[in-house]
C-alpha cells in the first residue's frame, strides 16, 4: 500500500509540474542588454515570458505593428512580463530603455 500511495503522489506532482512548464510558455531573457535568444518562432495564441535577469537594470519590452502591439511599462530586475502572440506574422520586439536590444519573434 505504502509504494501505491508514493507512486499515485509522484504521479500528480509530475502532472502538475508539466502543466506548469506548459503554461509558462517561451522564456526569454532580458540580460546585458540583450535578448536571449534573440531570434524565436512559436505558434500563434502562444505566450512568451520576458524574465528582468538584469539585478540592476529596468527593462520595457515593446511591439508596435499594424497587426499586433504591446508595451510592458518598465520592468523591474527579476520580474516576469507574459506576452501572448494572438496575431501572425514577423515582430520586432523592442527595449524602450535599451535601443540595440532586439529580437525577431515570428508566430505561425
Amino acid at each position: 500500500m505504502p509504494a501505491t500511495l508514493a507512486l499515485a503522489l509522484g504521479l500528480i506532482c509530475g502532472l502538475i509540474l508539466v502543466g506548469d512548464l506548459e503554461a509558462s510558455g517561451l522564456l526569454v531573457s532580458q540580460k546585458g542588454r540583450a535578448f536571449q535568444p534573440g531570434n524565436i518562432a512559436l505558434s500563434r495564441g502562444e505566450t512568451v515570458t520576458f524574465v528582468n535577469d538584469d539585478s540592476d537594470l529596468l527593462h520595457h519590452v515593446f511591439v508596435e505593428s499594424d497587426t499586433f502591439s504591446f508595451d510592458s511599462g518598465d520592468q523591474e530586475p527579476g520580474s516576469r512580463t507574459p506576452v501572448t502572440f494572438t496575431e501572425r506574422g514577423t515582430f520586432q520586439v523592442l527595449c524602450g530603455i535599451h535601443p540595440k536590444m532586439k529580437l525577431v519573434v515570428r508566430v505561425n
